[in-house]
């Protein structure tokens, strides 16, 4: 699941506010979410999961499968270079030298589209957790909502009691597979980055 976690924080499109301007107006309301324990909880991440897991079962069996075509083309010429004519070298040293450029041209295109797979599977997830993390902010008039989940995170330590991952993974599940994409209201926004708690979750 951790690479699932690890892709799904970098589809996650965060607007950074500046906490510094926010503050100085006064009242501010903030809270903070883990990002991990909520992408691990949202209803069709494991379904997401498992079909990146087949698609990435796909192409690793695919790749072998040339890879093992040119080791024993490879292994061929090796074996019979001592009994053949330099024309005869040549031809199969291309004949190599075309399959490998081949192979490499093959990988390149497998890493861009499992890539582009796991942000197709992944995008809805993500989409639905910002649209829920903006409704729990809107509704309890937080300002800003940063991620304690971030590894990247700017803010060290913070309150416990601003902690309001177990609200929005409460409103996902209630939500489950119907919850609508539709886009968060207009005003600052909620994506979470930036704070870490003082005693961080396990990783899963």
């Amino acid at each position: 699941m951790r690479s699932f976690v690890n892709a799904a924080l970098g589809a996650l499109a965060f607007t950074i506010l500046s906490f510094g301007t926010a503050a100085a107006q006064g009242g501010v309301k903030i809270a903070y979410v883990n990002s991990q324990e909520i992408i691990a909880a949202a209803p069709g991440r494991a379904e997401a999961e498992a079909e990146i897991q087949k698609d990435m079962n796909s192409y690793r069996d695919q790749v072998q499968k040339m890879g093992d075509s040119l080791n024993t083309l490879i292994a061929s010429y090796t074996k019979s270079e001592p009994t053949l004519s330099d024309a005869a070298k040549t031809a199969k040293q291309k004949e190599i030298q075309d399959k490998e450029r081949e192979y490499q041209q093959r990988v390149q295109g497998l890493e861009q589209k499992a890539q582009q797979r796991q942000a197709e599977l992944i995008r809805p997830i993500m989409e639905k957790i910002n649209a829920i993390i903006e409704q729990v902010r809107a509704e309890d008039g937080y300002a800003m909502v940063f991620d304690a989940g971030n590894q990247a995170g700017v803010v060290v330590a913070a309150d416990s009691t601003l902690d309001i991952t177990d609200k929005v993974i409460a409103r996902l599940k209630a939500a489950g597979g119907s919850a609508s994409n539709t886009p968060a209201k207009k005003g600052p926004t909620s994506q979470p980055t930036g704070a870490t708690r003082k005693n961080p979750p396990a990783q899963h």
